[in-house]
């Protein structure tokens, strides 16, 4: 594989130089990592290997990037994502602790970002949210650290709150059983849902609403 570079041609519209040794086509190469090279200048096969490394490393970059551009991502999905486009083990290494070294790749934050993002958008109970980042790969002193301060009565009263508008016509056992339900879907335990339940009714109550809900649960 080693020559000599004959020609060095920009692809149009992106960033990359496709390399032509002894007159033949050899391989594409990052345009930063081309501007050392020039016509006539000879490439050993040790050079060449080293050339391709480090443009698989740079295009494993651009795509760990591109997925963090989109939304926050942890360690575990990005090793993955490259995984699946055919980087190796080396290459995911490189490119993992080249971005936590600049700060844009860490679990701790990554964590804190989806706890506050489910809270914000659809809060559910902690060990749902802990279940979520485990299947992220998140390690457990990472998920208690960022679940410290998340209290699973005020976010079962917020779930109650936002059902209670969309059930507050229905008959009393039927809005009963679909409030518990609500409840449970977001993981939250017996003891929680039927404090949240007493709650509720007793906020009923206080609005003179004539219907009231059972601190029991459905049957």
């Amino acid at each position: 594989m080693a020559g000599t570079i004959t020609a060095l041609k920009a692809q149009p519209g992106r960033a990359r130089v496709n390399v032509y040794l002894d007159g033949k086509f050899a391989f594409g190469l990052a345009l930063i990592h081309a501007l050392w090279l020039r016509v006539g200048q000879t490439l050993s096969d040790d050079e060449i290997a080293a050339l391709r490394s480090a443009d698989s490393e740079e295009q494993a970059c651009a795509r760990a990037l591109a997925l963090l551009a989109y939304r926050p991502r942890s360690v575990h999905e990005v090793r993955t994502r490259l995984q699946r486009a055919g980087a190796d083990e080396q290459t995911i290494a490189r490119v993992v602790s080249r971005l936590q070294a600049v700060g844009l790749l860490s679990d701790a934050e990554f964590s804190q970002a989806w706890v506050e993002s489910r809270l914000r958008a659809r809060p559910r109970s902690k060990r749902t949210i802990a279940w979520e980042l485990r299947r992220k790969g998140i390690a457990e002193d990472q998920i208690a650290a960022a679940l410290a301060a998340v209290d699973d009565e005020d976010t079962a009263r917020r779930v109650a709150q936002k059902q209670w508008l969309r059930l507050q016509r229905l008959p009393p056992a039927e809005r009963k059983r679909k409030l518990y339900a609500a409840l449970v879907r977001q993981g939250f335990d017996h003891d929680t849902i039927v404090q949240t339940i007493e709650w509720a009714e007793s906020l009923a109550q206080a609005d003179g609403a004539a219907d009231t809900l059972s601190a029991s649960p459905p049957s």
